[in-house]
């Protein structure tokens, strides 16, 4: 097979086209649109957005333009945006029914819709936004009870991973430190249930500090989803579990040293672990732990929750945990208590009637 013909396989092959592979009018429109403002310049379209989110939108509009390359319909000349029409919308919805829940489909699509406005801000796309409002009308979000796991299980299934892999006799000096790294992860979540991203990114003496005995997440407003800075101080329970996976365990996964500032190390290469095997590990360890695979985002809901069942007395508790500024966006997406107190309640009736 000839070197073009394999450049050519391996772009058909791609289910997200990476930037640099896009049509040089995209390409340059959206580099354009992410040039932050100067002292004397206003930024471009999408500047203000966090650089996670700024990614967010450029792989879904690169899912789209290589729905298109695979199947030869990507046009590389034209204006920006000039790919995105009723036919090819409509090729790629057909293709995405088949693999993604409707409310992912509905979100897939709007991301499509606000980077093509993005990258060309004088085209109309009402016509998009149409689509939107329709599969939204049709969506049905997947229920989160059976997954809803309250954080005292959580952090109780954490900790008890730690106190196993110490004691194992079996295990390799790997895979111990690869177990207390898993039960620490959840642990640490369940009490600073933060965005997957910062959870991610923590950083030993940056954004994960050690303040007179104790240890501190402490990000900056340029690091969360909210733009305000985020400082919480992490439970005592935790620290001595925390001082032995730095001291003992952390290095082992490292390997090398001078590991890098990376809270979480890869137990495959000792290198800092990516947003997407800390989403695998955290859902792999709560489902062998408590039989439910618990996601990062899945933690919000049950810190949430749980604040709402057991700290009646203080209201905003929920929202102040999950840093949003109004508690009508906790309860609306993260609060599950109201639901529980009742089923708990019906649940007390019911075995009070059963000694009856």
């Amino acid at each position: 097979m000839a070197a073009s013909n394999k450049v050519t396989l391996a772009k058909r092959t791609l289910r997200s086209l990476p930037l640099d592979l896009w049509p040089e009018p995209d390409r340059n429109a959206w580099v354009a649109a992410c040039q932050p403002a100067t002292r004397l310049k206003r930024g471009g379209a999408v500047s203000h957005l966090q650089p996670a989110t700024r990614d967010d939108h450029a792989a879904h509009y690169g899912n789209f333009l290589g729905f298109l390359d695979r199947r030869g319909l990507l046009g590389r000349d034209g204006p920006p945006a000039a790919n995105v029409t009723p036919e090819h919308v409509d090729g790629y919805l057909n293709e995405l029914k088949d693999r993604l829940a409707s409310t992912t489909l509905h979100g897939t699509i709007c991301r499509l819709r606000r980077t093509a406005q993005y990258i060309a801000p004088s085209l109309d796309f009402a016509w998009l936004a149409e689509i939107g409002k329709d599969l939204a009308l049709v969506a049905q979000p997947r229920s989160k009870w059976d997954r809803l796991v309250l954080t005292e299980v959580l952090v109780e299934a954490g900790l008890t991973l730690i106190h196993e892999a110490e004691l194992s006799r079996s295990m390799t000096k790997l895979g111990r430190a690869c177990q207390v790294r898993n039960g620490l992860m959840v642990a640490l979540l369940a009490f600073c249930p933060i965005r997957r991203k910062n959870f991610t990114a923590l950083e030993i003496g940056r954004s994960f500090v050690k303040i007179r005995g104790r240890w501190w997440i402490v990000l900056s407003a340029s690091e969360t989803k909210e733009r305000r800075a985020d400082e919480r101080p992490v439970d005592e329970l935790l620290t001595p579990a925390i001082d032995r996976y730095l001291q003992q365990n952390r290095p082992v996964l490292a390997r090398i040293g001078n590991p890098p500032l990376a809270l979480w190390l890869s137990a495959r290469n000792g290198t800092p672990i990516s947003d997407k095997e800390v989403a695998r590990v955290i859902r792999m360890t709560t489902l062998s732990t408590v039989g439910v695979a618990v996601s990062p985002h899945l933690f919000r809901t049950a810190g949430a929750s749980s604040a709402a069942m057991l700290g009646g007395e203080n209201p905003y508790l929920g929202s102040a945990l999950l840093h949003h500024t109004h508690p009508n966006l906790t309860n609306a997406h993260y609060n599950r208590a109201t639901s529980l107190s009742a089923a708990e309640g019906f649940r007390q009736i019911v075995r009070q009637y059963e000694r009856t």
